[in-house]
C-alpha cells in the first residue's frame, strides 16, 4: 500500500511538472536558416523569417541580437497572441565582406527557450584589372 501511494505521488508530481513545462508562449519559425546564395560585395540583401506563437500565452519578443553590425534585425514590439503570426526582417550589408558568411541571430522573448535563426551567403569580390 505504501509503495502504491509513493508511485501515485511521483506520477502526480511528474504530470504537474510536465504540464508546467508546456505552458506559456512558444515561438515556432517556418525556417531557421536562410541561404542567399552568391551575392556581390556591396550588395544589401534582406529576408523575412515568419513565425507563429504556438503556445498558450501571448509572446513578447524583447530583443533580437546579431554578431555583426553588418546584420540588422527588425521585429514586432507588440505582443503576438496565441495562434497569431509575426515576422523578423533581417538585412545583411555585404560591404567589406568576402567569401562565405554565416550570421547567427538570437531571438530573446518570454518563451521558455532562446531561439536562434541564421542567414548564410557567399560574397563574391570582383577582380580589378
Amino acid at each position: 500500500m505504501k509503495n502504491l501511494f509513493f508511485t501515485l505521488l511521483l506520477s502526480l508530481i511528474a504530470f504537474t511538472v510536465s504540464a508546467q513545462d508546456s505552458a506559456g508562449p512558444i515561438v515556432t519559425f517556418q525556417e531557421s536558416t536562410y541561404e542567399f546564395g552568391d551575392i556581390h560585395q556591396g550588395d544589401v540583401v534582406e529576408h523575412i523569417f515568419k513565425f507563429t506563437n504556438t503556445g498558450d500565452a501571448p509572446l513578447v519578443i524583447t530583443n533580437v541580437t546579431t554578431t555583426c553590425g553588418c546584420t540588422a534585425p527588425k521585429w514586432p514590439k507588440e505582443p503576438i497572441a496565441v495562434g497569431d503570426e509575426g515576422e523578423i526582417i533581417v538585412r545583411f550589408n555585404s560591404r567589406g565582406k568576402r567569401g562565405v558568411q554565416n550570421k547567427p541571430i538570437t531571438v530573446y522573448s518570454n518563451a521558455k527557450n532562446t531561439t536562434r535563426i541564421s542567414i548564410t551567403t557567399n560574397v563574391l569580390v570582383e577582380e580589378k584589372n
